[in-house]
């Protein structure tokens, strides 16, 4: 037995908890396959009925791969010859089975699919709703509530935006006025919507803290702000009469620096004119009287005079420090007063806009997804009737398994936490091995996919291995470290490369290095890092060519792209044979990554490659209603629902469908009087090109009126 062969097993035992952190291609959905397998087994604990094995995935996919490769074994195992089934029931509970165990895995199969509602293999919004629509008044729901898709939920944000941003009420006028000085008009409400994105987190908050004005108080605490402070009243109190010590001194000094170089007089100006103003004339110029005192990003500049100004007057030194030290406070005053002003009317604009959001989900008795998290949570962690729920579900559950962990938020995990909390407790935890399993790869939830966090995943691990190990169950931490996909050198890189601190740094969670094993031993492979591309410097024209074109040389993306190109086509050219397949290489066996779909070096290669005959798959994917073909059918959609739509008609006129070039359709669509059809129709008779269009499109209106859409396409086409 090889060492990812005992890892995995180890982590299928069904008579522990285990928690498996594994890199992508270590057999992460087989081991949970596998445990489920030796759950309903009872190889190494007693077998467990399907419905109380809860399997939670994070996407309908992933359920069902999970759900189909179950079944897959089950349907196996039911027709197996007996060598066979002995052989595989072997290899999955590292002992030879008896005949018990070899009657129990042949009728598994009838076991999974009589069990009351089958064995529940779900994803994490799925299983919240089942529980909300077992427990709606515990909840706190709607009985009869309706989940919201992503587009309801986003057109009712939408409409709630929209709203208040047209009637804001005195209120939430200041509010947004705020926002508007300080971010584009479009930019707030993309804020708002990564504010409704949060809004779990902002909803405790407010709650945690004791209200949203009591937010906002805690927010100017934090900030070092007084409430109500404006920056304009920072700025105000800066240039208040006396509020400069020595400003005797600063003038002096600025008469001396006019009489210095270029660099001396322009400060000499700026400071003169601030000391010489007063009022309102010296918050206008604030700024400039700040330049000569500090840099750009807010630092006490080194040299305010030159060293021969200041060697006239030694005293000089004393009032430029006092004074940059002032500008410094009042400098990073007026910034905490900006964002604080800035926070509080995203506070206040996004806690409406929040509000009215659920208004409009609760007239309709609606719930969007994430609301079923947090509702279950509530319900399971900190509703009144908690303890009634995990009651009521103790008897129901007696085995958690969760997939791809990694991606699971906060709020899920207290849901998860709260699900599973009476495992490890008293007589939960003595009723027999009740068990959680979670299986993720941490380093795929980096960016904060749907607000996952990859730190919780190994606080989680902690926690749970805790409340196990307090009750005196048995716990596994079993990594899986044996890939599956890649060869040893490619594993080997990739190792070395996190091996570096700062590579490491926020990758790595719970200080167990990135560490790879490769199972496909005696593989070649190779890595190889290309010098970056430069993009060359345009040579210079003679001088008396005349500029009737446009030089520019190639992009460094244009050039890469070439590159690439160049040394697929060589790899393709049949002069590369790959041994572990005994033939020459092909463009099927190169697989190029790119960092998004669609972008100016995918395009570019896409189009090097085919100048240099490969063939290219993948790339020509593309949003249906963007391609112009999809385009012209629609506009003649449009046209035959209102054939007033001059625009939709010329559209679909200079489509194949009718062929028209502009030489055809201006005569018809300049000055033309009337509607475009009805000109159409009027030309008709001059030109064989305008007859037959216009008899044409006669006929699809008069079809249009019965015909049903797709039908009425599928004729055309």
């Amino acid at each position: 037995m090889t060492g990812a062969d005992a890892a995995q097993r180890a982590a299928a035992d069904p008579g522990a908890s285990a928690w498996v952190d594994a890199s992508a291609g270590s057999g992460k959905t087989k081991v949970l396959v596998d445990r489920a397998l030796r759950l309903l087994l009872g190889a190494g604990a007693p077998p467990a009925e399907p419905r109380r094995i809860l399997c939670l995935t994070f996407t309908n996919a992933a359920a069902a791969e999970m759900a189909n490769r179950l079944n897959d074994r089950l349907a196996r195992w039911a027709v197996a010859a007996d060598a066979e089934l002995d052989a595989e029931l072997a290899r999955l509970a590292g002992a030879p089975p008896d005949a018990g165990m070899r009657d129990t895995a042949r009728r598994l199969l009838a076991r999974v699919l009589d069990a009351p509602g089958g064995m529940p293999i779900v994803t994490v919004h799925a299983f919240c709703q089942s529980l909300l629509r077992r427990f709606p008044l515990e909840a706190g729901v709607p009985p009869r509530f309706e989940v919201l898709d992503e587009r309801e939920s986003r057109e009712a944000m939408d409409e709630a935006q929209r709203a208040l941003i047209a009637n804001p009420g005195p209120a939430l006028r200041g509010a947004l006025d705020t926002l508007v000085r300080r971010v584009h008009e479009t930019r707030v409400t993309d804020l708002l919507g990564e504010l409704a994105g949060e809004r779990a987190r902002l909803r405790r908050i407010v709650d945690d803290s004791g209200g949203l004005e009591a937010l906002v108080d805690r927010t100017h605490e934090a900030i070092g702000i007084a409430r109500g402070t404006a920056p304009e009243d920072v700025v105000r109190a800066a240039c208040a009469p006396g509020a400069a010590d020595g400003e005797d001194a600063l003038r002096a000094l600025a008469a001396a620096m006019a009489a210095g170089g270029k660099g001396d007089k322009e400060r000499a100006a700026a400071m003169s004119a601030w000391l010489a103003a007063d009022g309102k004339e010296r918050s206008a110029r604030f700024d400039s009287y700040v330049r000569a005192f500090l840099t750009a990003d807010g630092a006490p500049r080194k040299t305010v005079a030159t060293k021969a100004v200041r060697k006239g007057a030694p005293e000089f030194d004393a009032a430029v420090a006092a004074e940059q030290a002032r500008l410094v406070r009042a400098v990073q005053d007026r910034k905490r007063a900006v964002v604080a002003a800035a926070t509080t009317a995203l506070l206040t604009l996004g806690g409406a806009v929040l509000d009215a959001y659920e208004a409009r989900k609760r007239a309709r008795g609606g719930l969007d997804f994430d609301d079923l998290v947090l509702f279950a949570r509530g319900l399971l962690a900190h509703s009144g009737a908690a303890a009634w729920v995990l009651y009521k579900l103790d008897g129901g559950v007696d085995h958690v398994l969760i997939d791809e962990a990694q991606d699971t938020n906060p709020e899920q995990w207290e849901a998860v936490r709260a699900l599973t909390e009476e495992f490890f407790a008293g007589a939960g935890a003595r009723a027999g091995p009740r068990t959680v399993f979670a299986v993720g790869d941490p380093k795929q939830s980096i960016y904060g996919f749907q607000r996952a966090d990859p730190a919780k995943f190994s606080e989680m691990k902690d926690w749970f291995a805790d409340r196990a190990r307090g009750a005196g169950l048995r716990w596994e931490d079993a990594p899986l470290e044996t890939s599956f996909r890649s060869a040893a050198p490619v594993l080997a890189a990739v190792d070395a490369a996190f091996a570096a601190e700062d590579a490491s740094s926020g990758v790595i969670f719970g200080g167990r290095p990135v560490r790879h094993e490769a199972r496909r031993e005696g593989q070649a492979g190779r890595v190889e890092f290309w010098p970056a591309v430069e993009a060359e410097a345009p040579e210079s024209p003679p001088p008396w060519k005349p500029p009737i074109e446009r030089i520019a040389p190639p992009a460094s993306v244009d050039l890469l792209a070439g590159r690439v190109a160049a040394h697929i086509a060589a790899l393709c050219d049949g002069s590369t044979v790959l041994e572990s397949r005994g033939r020459p290489a092909r463009p099927g066996d190169v697989l190029v990554l790119v960092r998004s779909r669609r972008n100016r070096f995918g395009d570019e290669l896409t189009r090097r490659l085919k100048s240099a005959g490969v063939e290219v798959a993948g790339a020509d994917r593309l949003v249906l209603a963007e391609h112009i073909a999809v385009m012209d059918l629609v506009a003649l959609g449009r046209f035959l629902l209102l054939p007033g739509d001059d625009l939709s008609l010329a559209e679909a006129l200079k489509s194949p469908l009718f062929g028209f070039d502009d030489d055809a359709l201006f005569p018809l669509a300049h000055r033309r009087g009337a509607t475009l059809w009805a000109r159409l129709n009027a030309e008709a008779g001059a030109n064989p090109l305008y007859a037959g269009a216009a008899e044409r499109l006669r006929a699809l209106l008069a079809r249009a009126d019965r015909a049903p859409p797709w039908e009425l396409y599928a004729e055309l086409l």
